[in-house]
């Protein structure tokens, strides 16, 4: 019988000599950062910057504590309290090579839902600097239209019936904000890591918004006392599977959850905190005095070539992205997109080269050791086309540029919430806090040809476009009349 190695913290010394593991005294390590949303995207990148950091410096003050806000994060605090807070992060580089780093920089886990006063407390404490939050599009509760904070929902209905027991983001913040002030202690930076455009500014909307609602005094003291960085974060982390643990107990390893991720990572911040931040300059970090070119790059040729591939390929019948990517016709079909859509209506960005951009995002997508499975690709589109993809769209509008390339997109995200099937019938895995809006407004394309683009939450006034409406009906006739995604975006190619 195979005897494993348990991942903990008396098991690092008799670990494997290829694993890189922390050679600082974890036990020494404070949280000066609160961290909301300890999943995949965080673990391989700020927890992997925080530990890179602590292995390179003196510096003791800025452990991860982790919290989890639903009952759904309980299985992750589980699994990091049984590993002493450890976690393997698994490089997976294109050519096949493998490296394992066990990362030691979350030294905690709260589950606010067992106990909100003391994840209250933890984030109102001097060690506190900086509150962090990878918490989804989704999370912010913004209208994609108006960029207003939404108030109907049952949870901020709850917080500020209720601030003393949140449920939301936002309704912990203020409760802890509320605390430091009261006892005279320094704001604490938020810091939004999540893949929004203007990430900090749009964290600070909404927060004000709730907090002028619920405390208007308080309010003003946030306004004034406390800063939200704007970033840039970059690094492809598919959902960790079966066969990556597998990996791990070949090299005679015991870890319950690791984390998988491609080599490539970047971090591009504001410079502008509360209270003290970490120096992640020295391991990579990059931090400037404005962030939007580099935060509008991303967002719309990697986030956005994401959701082409992801939607196109979805229904052609690939599973992932890097098998989108070894299709010659979806490869081309992503440079051309990125070419001829997005590149003419983004600014310049200094120290990158555009071209050189594209290209080493079309080698990392196409890296056939991260398997990005389209069903996690496609997650929650709802909230991330209208940051993603629709602003493209509406840019080029306005320039007099092309949109047949993005059009064929919406109109295979209409196939796809109206059929949840690929072109062959297979059932796709579809999640998403609209699907069932997306669902009943894609059933009657039947009727009404534009039915999907009246959804003015996600589209917008592009419905009041005749330009784009020709190009998306004329995409959407041809797709319906015969679901053969690759002949229609071969067709698009040779126009």
């Amino acid at each position: 019988m195979t005897t494993f190695i348990a991942l903990n913290q008396s098991n690092l010394p008799h670990l494997p000599e290829s694993f890189v593991r922390p050679t600082y005294d974890r036990s020494k390590l404070k949280a000066g950062i609160v961290h909301i949303g300890v999943g995949g995207f965080h673990r391989s990148h700020e927890a992997y910057y925080t530990d890179e950091l602590l292995a390179n410096t003196q510096s003791t003050e800025w452990g991860i504590c982790g919290v989890g806000l639903r009952e759904a994060d309980r299985k992750i605090g589980d699994v990091l309290k049984q590993q002493d807070y450890l976690y393997t992060l698994i490089v997976k580089h294109p050519d096949g090579k493998i490296e394992n780093r066990v990362i030691g920089s979350i030294i905690d886990f709260m589950l606010a839902s067992d106990d909100s006063s003391a994840v209250i407390n933890k984030m109102a404490n001097e060690e506190t600097k900086i509150v962090s939050l990878t918490i989804t599009e989704g999370g912010y509760h913004f209208n994609p239209v108006t960029n207003e904070f939404d108030f109907d929902h049952p949870d901020v209905q709850h917080d500020l019936a209720n601030p003393t027991t949140p449920k939301m983001v936002f309704g912990y913040l203020t409760a802890a904000l509320k605390k430091r002030r009261d006892e005279g202690l320094p704001a604490f930076t938020i810091q939004s890591c999540d893949n929004i455009q203007h990430n900090g500014d749009m964290t600070r909307r909404m927060l004000l918004a709730f907090a002028r609602k619920q405390d208007p005094d308080l309010a003003t003291w946030i306004e004034e006392e406390v800063r939200f960085p704007n970033a840039m974060v970059d690094r492809i982390t598919p959902v960790t599977t079966s066969a990556d643990i597998a990996i791990l107990k070949d090299a005679g390893v015991d870890d319950a959850w690791p984390v998988v991720c491609e080599p490539f990572h970047q971090w591009v911040i504001e410079d502008t905190f509360s209270n003290g931040r970490p120096e992640w300059e020295k391991v990579g970090a990059q931090f400037v005095p404005d962030v939007t070119p580099y935060e509008t790059m991303k967002i719309r040729l990697l986030n956005a070539g994401h959701s082409v591939l992801g939607l196109l390929g979805s229904i052609h019948g690939h599973q992932t992205i890097d098998g989108c990517i070894a299709d010659p016709l979806f490869a081309t079909y992503l440079r051309r997109f990125m070419d001829i859509e997005a590149t003419p209506v983004l600014a310049p960005v200094e120290g990158i080269d555009l071209e050189d951009y594209k290209s080493t995002l079309i080698t990392r997508f196409g890296n056939p050791n991260v398997k990005d499975n389209l069903a996690r690709i496609c997650l929650e589109s709802s909230a991330k086309l209208p940051t993603f993809l629709i602003p493209t769209i509406v840019e080029n509008l306005k320039k007099g540029g092309s949109v047949k390339y993005a059009a064929l997109v919406i109109a295979a995200w209409c196939y796809y919430s109206d059929k949840g099937t690929d072109k062959n019938g297979e059932a796709l895995d579809i999640i998403d806090a609209m699907k069932a809006e997306l669902h009943n407004a894609a059933t009657g394309t039947a009727n009404d040809k534009l039915s999907f683009l009246k959804l003015e939450d996600i589209f917008g006034e592009l419905i009041n476009s005749e330009t784009f409406t020709t190009e998306y009906s004329r995409q959407l006739d041809a797709l319906y009349t015969k679901p053969d995604i690759a002949q229609l975006m071969g067709a698009l190619i040779e126009e």
